[in-house]
């Protein structure tokens, strides 16, 4: 093997919280990304306890451990994409900023973690204003759900028109792309809106599946777009194939759990004959 040829293969990072369960935070992620055949590294910002259930505890790792692992990394691999999930809190966003400033690990994903499934609150209230400030202005794509990008723009976001303008603040903010993922409307039809930085604008609807395994929805949208991008795939073209991977992932169920339910992973690589 020439010199040229190592360290070449397409490599992600996850920057997120655990998830005991399995089904959300940084082990959704490695299952995302490993399905769409990329090498994906993480760093720990926080440990869960919890399952289908609910978030039972968690824990904040001190920032020396997440400086560490953001610089082992750096020292090793070649990451050509990157996403940030669940951060716990101003400390923790503001360490992970401090990070991504620090090294170029190529387009940066935010997915606006805030509330898990169950209800239980994963970033403090404190933490909003960092996101906003410091965290926004990195993301090459913001991926919030509805309650997440009101608490982001401070809007009520209830109609068509809404979610367009609130994608509009999250540029203002900072965000070269917008993903307003549509799954809290309650219609029949699941559709997000998308804002490129180019100003083109789309809609992308999927019929809603009836069912409450959609445990780790967000974390696996957003880092099967961070996949694509590590493989050289447009921002657009990335959406629109996390899109039919989560799409895939809840409309064919796996049990497992007694609660909100994980996605089905594989569903996507299967109905697709794993391409690429």
């Amino acid at each position: 093997m020439t010199e040229e040829m190592i360290n070449t293969f397409p490599q992600t990072l996850t920057i997120a919280g655990t998830d005991s369960g399995g089904g959300a935070g940084v082990m959704a992620d490695l299952k995302t990304m490993q399905e769409r055949h990329v090498f994906s590294t993480a760093v720990i910002v926080a440990v869960t306890a919890q399952n289908t259930l609910g978030v039972q505890d968690f824990m904040a790792m001190p920032k020396q451990l997440i400086d560490e692992q953001f610089a082992s990394l750096a020292d090793d691999f070649a990451i050509k994409a990157c996403k940030t999930g669940m951060l716990a809190d101003a400390e923790h966003v503001h360490i992970v900023v401090e990070n991504l400033r620090k090294y170029d690990f190529g387009p940066v994903t935010v997915d606006p973690v805030m509330i898990a499934k169950g209800g239980a609150a994963l970033l403090a209230d404190d933490a909003i204003e960092t996101v906003k400030t410091e965290l926004l202005p990195l993301a090459t794509i913001v991926t919030p759900n509805l309650p997440e990008a009101e608490r982001l723009t401070g809007m009520t976001i209830k109609t068509a028109a809404d979610m367009r303008a609130s994608a509009v603040k999250l540029r203002d903010l900072g965000a070269l792309n917008v993903v307003i993922k549509g799954g809290h409307n309650g219609s029949d039809e699941v559709s997000d809106f998308v804002l490129l930085a180019d100003g083109a604008e789309f809609w992308l609807p999927a019929p809603r599946v009836d069912t409450i395994r959609t445990h780790g929805t967000g974390d696996t949208l957003s880092s099967c777009i961070t996949a694509e991008l590590a493989k050289g795939a447009s921002v657009e073209a990335a959406i629109r194939t996390a899109k039919g991977y989560v799409e895939a992932a809840i409309r064919n169920t796996i049990q497992v759990g007694h609660g909100h339910g994980p996605l089905n992973h594989w569903a996507y690589g299967e109905a697709h004959h794993d391409s690429l």
